[in-house]
């Protein structure tokens, strides 16, 4: 999409018919010949290379966000590797997402797939595209998180419109029986690869809706916490930037240059540019009215927050560059206005990179500590790492040597933690694990003692120390414990109750030159190693 200017719109040639493009109000001549490209447009292939390196640097370096993505996807993943690791009761057979493009998350999924689906419903060249879009839209509902299809809602709205003013009812019905069959077959895959693992017919997509929607008092996703109905403006500010405000200002941009500047654009194009504009607007709107808010389930709507943001530049960036000698923008030297947008591109871009470069150097220890387990002298088999306070942090069982295990220990926190897949291989088919339900879960989060082990039994123990936390007698700094503890590998963590807002935000340099207010202070986040007992 080039943005909310008339050529936004397809040609006349392009659309679907004749019928079609009067019912919005454009004319049917012959096409035009195509524009040559701008000078300044960034060859396709160029740009794909350079959101493909941003990707694998994220997966190679940025360290895991959400303690969900571990334990309901990495951990169930090395169990069918390695035939053990550790499970939570959303995926037990019971009925009860720069970090996103590379968590492993079903909104990351849904995140791709709303790219998809999006811009299948926004090319028109060569006819409409609605059963591809409807298909992606499923496709990232079913497979990955069912709210996501949410975001099919404006496009299925323009759709019927179409069909509306086109009277072409017949084409449009054909176009979504398509797109529903193409989704029917994604479910029906969906649930036999369920049924198979699972021993029994489940159909995931409705259970995640029915515990979060419908489950109920004492249930439902409230229980593991509520934020304010800003958390997710403040979320996006700090991980976007400008580039959020661009995407909240797209529609009332779109509305003043419709009315202010009307030679710029027409109506056709606002409608459309309104269309794609409002999946952004309606998946925000939904989950700032939910309670249980977490930064993962922005995820999906990323593609749409980048595309409102590139219509709002677009826009600023035509009025900028008026040569309307009737406009104050008008008058200006064009050097001027270049340097303007120039010094203002590259102060967000670097912002962006700051933040990025800060949260890989400041949270990374946890991807990197347990080298140390892998070295000569290192742990062995049936050797077992021990969490307490540090257990939302573990980073999976594929950073462990092989079978070496992870155990919990007790600490402060009073709800239900993972437990363990089976490991019965005798008489419940292939991968019993995914059919059988670990002792002690439930869909309440209450506490299940049978998840922890004691601490005698802990060969190596996951730990951080923090100067200003105050321990306590379920949380002991283990690290201070010499008598019973040996650091085997600790790497610097953030210590974010001594850092300040710019430091936590940003990345700033360990220099004298930084005031100490503003400077970013660490603490260690350790593997430790029980020290033998002299006899």
């Amino acid at each position: 999409m080039s943005g909310p200017h008339s050529n936004a719109y397809p040609t006349a040639a392009s659309r679907p018919s004749t019928s079609a493009g009067k019912a919005f109000g454009t004319r049917t001549a012959k096409a035009s010949k195509p524009k040559p490209p701008s000078q300044f447009q960034i060859p396709t292939i160029i740009a794909f290379y350079t959101f493909a390196l941003a990707n694998l640097l994220a997966a190679a370096y940025g360290p895991i966000q959400d303690c969900d993505e571990v334990f309901n996807y990495w951990e169930p993943t090395h169990y069918l590797n390695h035939g053990y690791g550790l499970q939570t009761w959303e995926y037990s057979p019971d009925p009860g997402i720069f970090h996103a493009s590379a968590a492993y998350l079903p909104s990351s999924f849904a995140m791709y797939t709303t790219m998809l689906g999006m811009a299948a419903f926004m090319d028109w060249r060569g006819g409409l595209r609605t059963a591809q879009g409807i298909f992606w839209f499923a496709t990232g509902g079913i497979v990955g998180w069912p709210f996501a299809s949410i975001l099919i809602a404006p496009f299925l709205l323009e759709e019927l419109g179409l069909a509306a003013l086109s009277k072409q009812a017949w084409d449009t019905g054909s176009r979504l029986l398509d797109g529903t069959v193409r989704s029917l077959l994604v479910l029906a895959l969906e649930v036999s690869v369920d049924t198979f693992f699972y021993k029994k017919v489940v159909t995931v997509p409705w259970n995640i809706v029915w515990y979060n929607v419908f489950s109920g008092s004492g249930k439902g996703p409230n229980i593991y916490g509520t934020e304010p109905w800003h958390f997710y403006v403040r979320n996006l500010l700090l991980n976007f930037n400008i580039w959020f405000v661009l995407a909240m200002s797209a529609l009332p941009l779109l509305g003043m240059q419709y009315y202010f500047r009307r030679r710029a654009t027409t109506m056709q194009t606002l409608l459309r540019s309104v269309v794609f504009t409002m999946p952004f607007y309606l998946w925000l709107a939904i989950f700032t009215l939910q309670p249980h808010k977490e930064e993962r389930f922005m995820y999906p709507v990323y593609p749409a927050l980048g595309l409102n943001a590139a219509i709002a530049l677009h826009m600023i960036l035509s009025y900028v560059g008026s040569t309307d000698p009737n406009e104050l923008v008008g008058r200006l030297p064009a050097k001027v206005k270049f340097a303007l947008v120039s010094v203002f591109m590259i102060v967000f871009i670097d912002v962006g990179l700051l933040r990025t470069f800060g949260m890989v150097t400041a949270y990374s220890a946890p991807l990197k500590v347990y080298d140390a387990l892998r070295q000569p002298g290192g742990a062995r088999a049936g050797d077992t790492v021990c969490f307490g306070k540090e257990w939302y942090r573990f980073s999976t069982s594929f950073l462990l040597p092989d079978q070496v295990r992870a155990k919990f220990i007790k600490s402060a926190f009073d709800g239900l933690l993972p437990g363990e897949f089976s490991e019965a291989n005798v008489g419940f088919g292939i991968f019993p694990g995914a059919s059988l339900i670990p002792p002690g879960m439930n869909d309440e989060n209450k506490e299940d003692i049978g998840k922890y082990t004691d601490i005698s039994h802990c060969a190596f123990l996951v730990d951080s120390y923090f100067p200003n936390t105050k321990p306590s007698v379920l949380e002991p700094d283990y690290v201070l414990d010499t008598a019973n503890w040996e650091e085997i590998s600790c790497r610097r963590f953030l210590d974010t109750s001594r850092t300040g807002l710019l430091g936590r935000t940003l990345w700033l340099p360990d220099s004298v030159l930084i005031p100490e207010r503003i400077r970013r202070h660490w603490g260690r986040y350790c593997v430790l190693r029980r020290k033998m007992s002299e006899t």
